[in-house]
Protein backbone atom coordinates (compact mmCIF):
# COMPACT_ATOMS: atom_id res chain seq x y z
CA UNK A 1 0.00 0.00 0.00
CA UNK A 2 1.38 3.39 -1.01
CA UNK A 3 2.10 5.95 1.67
CA UNK A 4 -0.30 8.90 1.78
CA UNK A 5 2.14 11.82 1.65
CA UNK A 6 -0.73 14.29 1.77
CA UNK A 7 -0.94 13.66 5.50
CA UNK A 8 2.43 15.41 5.85
CA UNK A 9 0.89 18.68 4.63
CA UNK A 10 -1.48 20.42 7.05
CA UNK A 11 -3.16 22.61 4.44
CA UNK A 12 -3.90 19.68 2.14
CA UNK A 13 -5.57 17.84 5.00
CA UNK A 14 -8.04 20.70 5.44
CA UNK A 15 -9.61 19.68 2.11
CA UNK A 16 -10.17 23.34 1.20
CA UNK A 17 -9.19 23.07 -2.45
CA UNK A 18 -7.64 20.91 -5.14
CA UNK A 19 -4.32 22.73 -5.13
CA UNK A 20 -2.83 22.83 -8.64
CA UNK A 21 -0.65 25.94 -8.48
CA UNK A 22 2.51 24.19 -7.41
CA UNK A 23 4.67 25.90 -10.05
CA UNK A 24 3.97 29.16 -8.18
CA UNK A 25 4.63 27.76 -4.72
CA UNK A 26 4.46 24.31 -3.15
CA UNK A 27 2.70 23.46 0.08
CA UNK A 28 4.71 23.02 3.28
CA UNK A 29 5.05 19.74 5.16
CA UNK A 30 4.67 19.85 8.93
CA UNK A 31 8.40 19.22 9.43
CA UNK A 32 9.25 22.49 7.66
CA UNK A 33 6.71 24.44 9.68
CA UNK A 34 8.11 22.86 12.86
CA UNK A 35 11.72 23.66 11.93
CA UNK A 36 11.01 27.33 11.36
CA UNK A 37 8.91 27.54 14.51
CA UNK A 38 11.61 25.76 16.52
CA UNK A 39 14.18 28.34 15.49
CA UNK A 40 12.03 31.20 16.77
CA UNK A 41 10.98 29.37 19.93
CA UNK A 42 14.34 27.95 20.96
CA UNK A 43 17.25 29.48 19.01
CA UNK A 44 16.26 33.01 18.04
CA UNK A 45 19.23 35.36 17.98
CA UNK A 46 21.14 37.31 15.34
CA UNK A 47 23.47 34.81 13.65
CA UNK A 48 27.11 35.39 12.74
CA UNK A 49 27.62 38.25 15.19
CA UNK A 50 27.33 37.39 18.86
CA UNK A 51 29.61 35.12 20.87
CA UNK A 52 26.96 34.26 23.47
CA UNK A 53 25.51 30.73 23.27
CA UNK A 54 22.17 31.61 21.68
CA UNK A 55 23.83 33.50 18.83
CA UNK A 56 26.28 30.65 18.33
CA UNK A 57 23.34 28.22 18.09
CA UNK A 58 21.64 30.43 15.51
CA UNK A 59 24.87 30.63 13.51
CA UNK A 60 25.32 26.86 13.64
CA UNK A 61 21.79 26.27 12.33
CA UNK A 62 22.31 28.78 9.53
CA UNK A 63 25.62 27.28 8.44
CA UNK A 64 24.30 23.72 8.76
CA UNK A 65 21.63 24.70 6.26
CA UNK A 66 24.29 26.04 3.90
CA UNK A 67 26.24 22.80 4.15
CA UNK A 68 23.06 20.82 3.44
CA UNK A 69 22.29 22.92 0.35
CA UNK A 70 25.88 22.45 -0.84
CA UNK A 71 25.41 18.70 -0.66
CA UNK A 72 21.92 18.85 -2.20
CA UNK A 73 23.01 20.64 -5.38
CA UNK A 74 26.48 19.05 -5.45
CA UNK A 75 28.43 22.30 -5.22
CA UNK A 76 32.16 22.03 -4.64
CA UNK A 77 32.20 24.15 -1.49
CA UNK A 78 29.99 26.05 0.94
CA UNK A 79 31.76 29.19 -0.27
CA UNK A 80 29.82 28.81 -3.52
CA UNK A 81 26.38 28.83 -1.83
CA UNK A 82 24.86 32.24 -1.14
CA UNK A 83 21.54 32.63 0.64
CA UNK A 84 19.12 35.08 -0.99
CA UNK A 85 15.42 35.81 -0.71
CA UNK A 86 14.49 33.95 -3.90
CA UNK A 87 15.50 33.13 -7.47
CA UNK A 88 14.74 36.67 -8.60
CA UNK A 89 17.19 38.18 -6.14
CA UNK A 90 19.86 35.62 -7.03
CA UNK A 91 19.69 36.43 -10.74
CA UNK A 92 19.65 40.16 -10.06
CA UNK A 93 22.75 39.70 -7.91
CA UNK A 94 24.53 38.17 -10.91
CA UNK A 95 23.24 40.82 -13.32
CA UNK A 96 24.36 43.74 -11.17
CA UNK A 97 27.52 42.32 -9.65
CA UNK A 98 28.85 40.25 -12.55
CA UNK A 99 27.00 41.75 -15.52
CA UNK A 100 27.64 45.43 -14.94
CA UNK A 101 31.28 44.72 -14.13
CA UNK A 102 32.09 42.49 -17.09
CA UNK A 103 29.78 43.41 -19.98
CA UNK A 104 30.54 46.25 -22.40
CA UNK A 105 29.34 47.75 -25.66
CA UNK A 106 29.55 45.24 -28.49
CA UNK A 107 29.06 42.23 -26.23
CA UNK A 108 26.04 39.97 -26.64
CA UNK A 109 23.75 38.38 -24.06
CA UNK A 110 21.82 35.31 -25.24
CA UNK A 111 18.52 34.68 -23.48
CA UNK A 112 16.04 31.92 -24.27
CA UNK A 113 12.51 32.91 -25.29
CA UNK A 114 11.22 30.65 -22.49
CA UNK A 115 12.57 32.77 -19.65
CA UNK A 116 10.52 33.90 -16.70
CA UNK A 117 10.72 37.68 -16.49
CA UNK A 118 13.11 37.22 -13.57
CA UNK A 119 15.72 35.85 -15.98
CA UNK A 120 14.98 38.42 -18.68
CA UNK A 121 14.47 41.84 -17.11
CA UNK A 122 17.84 41.82 -15.29
CA UNK A 123 19.58 41.20 -18.62
CA UNK A 124 17.57 43.91 -20.36
CA UNK A 125 18.80 46.23 -17.60
CA UNK A 126 22.40 45.04 -17.98
CA UNK A 127 22.25 45.54 -21.74
CA UNK A 128 20.89 49.09 -21.38
CA UNK A 129 23.51 50.06 -18.81
CA UNK A 130 26.54 48.52 -20.54
CA UNK A 131 25.72 48.89 -24.21
CA UNK A 132 25.61 45.14 -24.73
CA UNK A 133 22.92 43.71 -27.00
CA UNK A 134 20.29 41.09 -26.19
CA UNK A 135 19.66 38.12 -28.49
CA UNK A 136 16.97 35.45 -28.17
CA UNK A 137 17.16 31.70 -28.51
CA UNK A 138 13.76 30.58 -29.78
CA UNK A 139 12.30 27.14 -29.21
CA UNK A 140 10.06 24.79 -31.15
CA UNK A 141 6.34 24.98 -30.51
CA UNK A 142 6.78 21.92 -28.29
CA UNK A 143 9.40 23.76 -26.26
CA UNK A 144 12.36 21.87 -27.72
CA UNK A 145 15.71 23.58 -28.27
CA UNK A 146 17.75 23.04 -31.42
CA UNK A 147 21.40 22.74 -30.39
CA UNK A 148 22.51 23.53 -33.95
CA UNK A 149 20.76 26.87 -33.54
CA UNK A 150 22.51 27.35 -30.20
CA UNK A 151 25.84 26.80 -31.96
CA UNK A 152 24.97 29.51 -34.50
CA UNK A 153 23.73 32.04 -31.95
CA UNK A 154 26.66 31.76 -29.54
CA UNK A 155 29.54 33.63 -31.13
CA UNK A 156 32.80 35.19 -30.02
CA UNK A 157 30.76 38.25 -29.02
CA UNK A 158 28.52 36.24 -26.68
CA UNK A 159 29.62 36.88 -23.11
CA UNK A 160 26.65 35.55 -21.14
CA UNK A 161 23.91 32.98 -21.72
CA UNK A 162 20.79 33.02 -19.51
CA UNK A 163 18.57 29.95 -19.66
CA UNK A 164 15.92 28.28 -17.55
CA UNK A 165 16.42 24.59 -16.84
CA UNK A 166 12.65 23.98 -16.94
CA UNK A 167 10.09 26.37 -18.41
CA UNK A 168 7.44 27.54 -15.96
CA UNK A 169 4.92 27.60 -18.83
CA UNK A 170 5.73 24.52 -20.89
CA UNK A 171 7.40 22.36 -18.26
CA UNK A 172 9.98 21.38 -20.87
CA UNK A 173 13.53 20.71 -19.67
CA UNK A 174 16.27 22.47 -21.59
CA UNK A 175 19.60 20.79 -22.43
CA UNK A 176 21.52 22.99 -20.02
CA UNK A 177 24.67 20.87 -19.95
CA UNK A 178 24.97 20.93 -23.74
CA UNK A 179 24.22 24.67 -23.92
CA UNK A 180 26.86 25.31 -21.25
CA UNK A 181 29.43 23.30 -23.18
CA UNK A 182 28.80 25.35 -26.33
CA UNK A 183 28.90 28.61 -24.39
CA UNK A 184 32.11 27.76 -22.59
CA UNK A 185 33.87 26.98 -25.87
CA UNK A 186 33.30 30.65 -26.73
CA UNK A 187 34.25 31.87 -23.25
CA UNK A 188 30.69 32.82 -22.24
CA UNK A 189 29.28 32.53 -18.74
CA UNK A 190 26.03 30.57 -18.18
CA UNK A 191 23.32 31.65 -15.73
CA UNK A 192 20.67 28.99 -15.02
CA UNK A 193 17.23 29.64 -13.56
CA UNK A 194 16.59 26.53 -11.48
CA UNK A 195 13.34 27.66 -9.86
CA UNK A 196 11.20 25.03 -11.61
CA UNK A 197 13.77 22.24 -11.83
CA UNK A 198 15.06 22.08 -8.26
CA UNK A 199 11.73 20.87 -6.75
CA UNK A 200 11.38 18.07 -9.31
CA UNK A 201 14.76 16.55 -10.12
CA UNK A 202 18.24 15.90 -8.79
CA UNK A 203 20.52 18.87 -9.35
CA UNK A 204 24.26 18.61 -9.87
CA UNK A 205 25.61 22.05 -10.66
CA UNK A 206 29.07 20.69 -11.37
CA UNK A 207 27.76 18.13 -13.86
CA UNK A 208 25.68 20.85 -15.54
CA UNK A 209 28.79 23.06 -15.50
CA UNK A 210 26.58 26.05 -14.70
CA UNK A 211 28.51 29.15 -13.74
CA UNK A 212 25.55 30.44 -11.74
CA UNK A 213 22.41 28.57 -10.65
CA UNK A 214 19.54 30.13 -8.69
CA UNK A 215 16.48 28.64 -7.00
CA UNK A 216 13.81 29.44 -4.39
CA UNK A 217 13.09 27.57 -1.18
CA UNK A 218 9.33 28.02 -1.32
CA UNK A 219 8.97 26.03 -4.53
CA UNK A 220 10.57 22.97 -2.94
CA UNK A 221 8.41 22.89 0.21
CA UNK A 222 10.60 25.35 2.15
CA UNK A 223 9.64 28.74 3.60
CA UNK A 224 9.06 31.86 1.57
CA UNK A 225 11.84 34.42 1.76
CA UNK A 226 14.79 32.04 1.47
CA UNK A 227 16.56 31.23 -1.79
CA UNK A 228 19.95 30.17 -3.05
CA UNK A 229 22.45 31.42 -5.58
CA UNK A 230 25.23 29.03 -6.53
CA UNK A 231 28.24 30.53 -8.24
CA UNK A 232 31.64 29.17 -9.19
CA UNK A 233 34.15 30.42 -6.63
CA UNK A 234 36.53 31.84 -9.23
CA UNK A 235 33.75 34.10 -10.51
CA UNK A 236 32.35 35.06 -7.11
CA UNK A 237 35.81 36.03 -5.87
CA UNK A 238 36.11 38.61 -8.64
CA UNK A 239 32.64 40.11 -8.20
CA UNK A 240 31.91 43.18 -6.06
CA UNK A 241 29.16 42.92 -3.42
CA UNK A 242 25.59 43.39 -4.57
CA UNK A 243 24.47 45.03 -1.32
CA UNK A 244 26.63 46.65 1.34
CA UNK A 245 26.20 47.21 5.05
CA UNK A 246 26.38 44.98 8.08
CA UNK A 247 27.96 41.52 8.18
CA UNK A 248 29.42 41.57 4.65
CA UNK A 249 32.55 43.39 5.81
CA UNK A 250 35.83 42.43 7.41
CA UNK A 251 36.76 45.97 8.44
CA UNK A 252 35.62 49.53 7.76
CA UNK A 253 37.50 52.85 7.84
CA UNK A 254 36.44 56.38 6.98
CA UNK A 255 37.83 55.88 3.52
CA UNK A 256 36.49 52.46 2.62
CA UNK A 257 36.05 48.84 3.60
CA UNK A 258 37.56 45.41 3.29
CA UNK A 259 34.85 42.93 2.41
CA UNK A 260 34.22 39.60 4.09
CA UNK A 261 35.26 36.35 2.49
CA UNK A 262 32.83 34.19 0.53
CA UNK A 263 29.98 33.58 0.88
CA UNK A 264 29.30 36.32 3.43
CA UNK A 265 30.46 39.05 1.05
CA UNK A 266 27.07 38.70 -0.65
CA UNK A 267 24.88 38.38 2.46
CA UNK A 268 24.48 41.91 3.79
CA UNK A 269 22.38 42.59 6.87
CA UNK A 270 20.57 40.24 9.22
CA UNK A 271 20.11 36.90 7.49
CA UNK A 272 17.00 34.71 7.35
CA UNK A 273 18.22 31.97 9.66
CA UNK A 274 14.73 30.66 10.41
CA UNK A 275 14.09 30.35 6.68
CA UNK A 276 17.39 28.52 6.29
CA UNK A 277 16.34 26.10 9.03
CA UNK A 278 13.08 25.47 7.19
CA UNK A 279 14.95 24.95 3.92
CA UNK A 280 17.19 22.38 5.56
CA UNK A 281 14.11 20.53 6.80
CA UNK A 282 12.58 20.67 3.31
CA UNK A 283 15.69 19.14 1.75
CA UNK A 284 15.71 16.39 4.38
CA UNK A 285 12.05 15.74 3.61
CA UNK A 286 12.67 15.51 -0.15
CA UNK A 287 15.60 13.17 0.23
CA UNK A 288 13.64 11.02 2.66
CA UNK A 289 11.19 10.33 -0.15
CA UNK A 290 13.61 10.45 -3.07
CA UNK A 291 13.24 12.19 -6.41
CA UNK A 292 12.64 8.89 -8.22
CA UNK A 293 9.50 8.26 -6.19
CA UNK A 294 8.37 11.89 -6.47
CA UNK A 295 8.84 11.91 -10.25
CA UNK A 296 6.99 8.59 -10.61
CA UNK A 297 3.94 9.84 -8.74
CA UNK A 298 3.96 13.23 -10.44
CA UNK A 299 4.22 11.72 -13.93
CA UNK A 300 1.29 9.37 -13.29
CA UNK A 301 -0.95 12.29 -12.36
CA UNK A 302 0.30 14.45 -15.25
CA UNK A 303 -0.36 11.61 -17.72
CA UNK A 304 -3.87 11.21 -16.36
CA UNK A 305 -4.66 14.91 -16.74
CA UNK A 306 -3.00 15.35 -20.14
CA UNK A 307 -4.73 12.32 -21.67
CA UNK A 308 -8.06 13.65 -20.43
CA UNK A 309 -7.49 17.16 -21.75
CA UNK A 310 -6.58 15.79 -25.18
CA UNK A 311 -10.06 14.30 -25.43
CA UNK A 312 -11.84 17.62 -24.89
CA UNK A 313 -12.71 19.59 -28.05
CA UNK A 314 -11.57 23.23 -28.10
CA UNK A 315 -8.91 22.67 -25.40
CA UNK A 316 -5.28 23.12 -26.45
CA UNK A 317 -2.33 22.25 -24.21
CA UNK A 318 0.82 24.25 -24.91
CA UNK A 319 4.06 22.38 -25.45
CA UNK A 320 4.84 18.72 -25.94
CA UNK A 321 2.36 15.93 -26.60
CA UNK A 322 4.23 13.78 -24.07
CA UNK A 323 3.48 14.00 -20.36
CA UNK A 324 7.08 13.22 -19.41
CA UNK A 325 8.13 16.47 -21.11
CA UNK A 326 5.88 18.65 -18.94
CA UNK A 327 7.42 18.23 -15.45
CA UNK A 328 3.95 18.42 -13.95
CA UNK A 329 3.03 21.66 -15.77
CA UNK A 330 0.01 21.73 -18.10
CA UNK A 331 -0.69 25.17 -19.56
CA UNK A 332 -3.73 25.35 -21.81
CA UNK A 333 -6.24 27.54 -23.59
CA UNK A 334 -9.96 26.98 -24.18
CA UNK A 335 -11.35 28.35 -27.44
CA UNK A 336 -13.38 31.57 -26.99
CA UNK A 337 -13.03 31.53 -23.19
CA UNK A 338 -10.64 33.94 -21.48
CA UNK A 339 -8.18 32.20 -19.14
CA UNK A 340 -9.38 34.28 -16.21
CA UNK A 341 -12.91 33.00 -16.83
CA UNK A 342 -11.53 29.46 -17.06
CA UNK A 343 -9.84 30.00 -13.71
CA UNK A 344 -13.01 31.38 -12.11
CA UNK A 345 -15.04 28.36 -13.22
CA UNK A 346 -12.38 26.05 -11.80
CA UNK A 347 -12.34 28.03 -8.55
CA UNK A 348 -16.12 27.58 -8.32
CA UNK A 349 -15.48 23.85 -8.62
CA UNK A 350 -12.92 23.95 -5.81
CA UNK A 351 -9.79 23.84 -7.98
CA UNK A 352 -6.91 26.30 -7.63
CA UNK A 353 -4.96 27.08 -10.81
CA UNK A 354 -3.11 30.07 -12.24
CA UNK A 355 -4.29 32.22 -15.16
CA UNK A 356 -2.48 35.00 -17.01
CA UNK A 357 0.84 35.40 -18.77
CA UNK A 358 2.78 33.56 -16.03
CA UNK A 359 5.57 36.18 -16.03
CA UNK A 360 6.60 34.91 -19.46
CA UNK A 361 4.97 37.33 -21.89
CA UNK A 362 7.56 37.04 -24.69
CA UNK A 363 7.08 33.26 -24.74
CA UNK A 364 3.29 33.47 -24.92
CA UNK A 365 3.49 36.09 -27.65
CA UNK A 366 5.88 33.82 -29.54
CA UNK A 367 3.40 30.93 -29.17
CA UNK A 368 0.57 33.13 -30.43
CA UNK A 369 -1.46 33.43 -27.23
CA UNK A 370 -1.97 36.42 -24.96
CA UNK A 371 -2.62 34.46 -21.80
CA UNK A 372 -3.35 30.92 -20.66
CA UNK A 373 -4.43 28.82 -17.72
CA UNK A 374 -1.86 26.65 -15.92
CA UNK A 375 -2.41 23.59 -13.77
CA UNK A 376 0.79 22.41 -12.11
CA UNK A 377 1.11 19.15 -10.22
CA UNK A 378 3.30 18.00 -7.38
CA UNK A 379 3.92 14.46 -6.14
CA UNK A 380 1.20 14.83 -3.50
CA UNK A 381 -1.53 15.43 -6.08
CA UNK A 382 -3.75 12.47 -6.97
CA UNK A 383 -5.33 10.95 -10.07
CA UNK A 384 -8.72 11.77 -8.57
CA UNK A 385 -7.73 15.44 -8.51
CA UNK A 386 -6.58 15.18 -12.14
CA UNK A 387 -9.98 13.72 -13.02
CA UNK A 388 -11.78 16.57 -11.24
CA UNK A 389 -9.72 19.06 -13.23
CA UNK A 390 -10.52 17.41 -16.55
CA UNK A 391 -14.23 17.11 -15.72
CA UNK A 392 -14.45 20.76 -14.79
CA UNK A 393 -12.59 21.94 -17.91
CA UNK A 394 -14.82 19.77 -20.10
CA UNK A 395 -17.85 21.70 -18.83
CA UNK A 396 -16.48 25.23 -19.21
CA UNK A 397 -17.60 26.13 -22.74
CA UNK A 398 -21.14 24.94 -22.11
CA UNK A 399 -21.32 26.80 -18.80
CA UNK A 400 -20.07 29.95 -20.53
CA UNK A 401 -22.81 29.66 -23.18
CA UNK A 402 -20.72 28.41 -26.11
CA UNK A 403 -22.02 24.86 -26.20
CA UNK A 404 -19.70 21.89 -26.15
Amino acid sequence: MERDYRKDFPLLMQDRTVYLDNAATAQRPQCVIDAEMDFYKNHNANPLRGTYPLSVEATDIYEQARARVTQFIHAASTEEVIFTRNTTEGINLVAYSYGLTNLKAGDEILVSIMEHHSNLLPWQMAARMTGASLKFLECGKDGSVDLDLVEKLITDRTKLVAVTQISNVLGRENPVREIAAIAHKKGAVVVVDGAQSTPHKKINVQALDADFFAFSGHKLFGPMGIGVLYGKKALLDQMPPFLSGGEMIDSVTREGAKFAELPHKFEAGTVNAAGAAGLLAAIDYIEGIGFDEMERRELAVTERALSGLKEIPHVHVLGSERAEEHTGILTFVVDQVHPHDVSEVLIADGISVRAGHHCAQPLLQYLGVNSATRASFMFYNTKEEADRLVKSIASIRERMGYGR
